[in-house]
């Protein structure tokens, strides 16, 4: 090889080539590893409302590690969204040393078999919250199905300017609601829907003078519905049978 001048060539150009990029990325390693691109300033896009604003600067104090070039933006976001009220996160570069971020909070509708919370979206989370809110008791992996009926309920009650402060849904799939006036709503399996529909409708005029003392109402009747009065027309915890108006 050493007779072929060609040859001689293109190796030297080949080494100079493979030089220059060694150099190029030498240079490159440490220009981004100055101190000019460290990571002075961490922006919240929006004021937080739950997240506790001491508890973002922990993890921006603990958690950032690297520049501006370095650092790694899955592993911030994962940090952040592991703080209570957190839904989702965001996080962006802004060049030559910020990070912006977004947080998305949780918005509570509802406790949630007494530990945890249930947001508007139906997923559970585990916070703490002061807030006076339903109760939702159900199974695992049945939270937004839980939800969509609460608001399916509530929408059928508006008329009586009753709420649901309580619905549970049984590992046997049965319906109860427990109102704001106290009532307790045995809705069942099957219909619980045209039960409740059927509920309204007599309200006004077969349940609404003994609101007060009707504790207990059992929806699951074909064609009407049996009411637990604590005083009883017949004693303490005596139940009457009502029918439901034909149309």
């Amino acid at each position: 090889m050493w007779d072929k001048p060609q040859a001689l060539n293109q190796l030297a150009n080949s080494l100079f080539g493979i030089s220059l990029l060694l150099l190029f990325f030498g240079v490159l390693h440490y220009a981004v590893h100055l101190p000019v691109f460290s990571l002075r300033i961490v922006q919240l896009s929006t004021t937080p409302q739950r997240v506790d604003v001491a508890q973002i600067e922990a993890v921006a104090r603990n958690e950032l590690r690297g520049n501006f070039f370095t650092v790694d933006l899955a592993s911030v976001q994962h940090a952040f969204e592991k703080l209570p009220w957190v839904r989702r996160v965001s996080v962006r570069r802004y060049f030559p040393w910020q990070l912006d971020v977004t947080l998305e909070e949780h918005v509570a509708l509802a406790h949630w078999n007494g530990t945890q919370l249930v947001n508007t979206q139906g997923e559970v989370f585990a916070a703490h919250t002061e807030q006076v809110l339903p109760k939702f008791i159900g199974q695992p992996d049945t939270a937004i199905e839980v939800m969509q009926m609460y608001r399916t309920f509530g929408r059928q009650l508006a008329p009586l300017k009753q709420e649901v402060r309580q619905i549970s849904l049984s590992p046997r799939r049965a319906w109860q609601l427990r109102l704001d006036n106290g009532m307790v709503l045995e809705l069942g399996r099957e219909q619980a829907e045209q039960r409740l529909a059927r509920f309204v409708d007599v309200y006004p005029y077969s349940l609404a003078p003994l609101a007060r003392t009707v504790s207990y109402v059992d929806l699951r009747y074909k064609n009407g519905f049996a009411v637990h009065l604590p005083g009883g027309i017949n004693g303490p915890g005596g139940m009457a049978k009502s029918h439901a108006k034909q149309s």
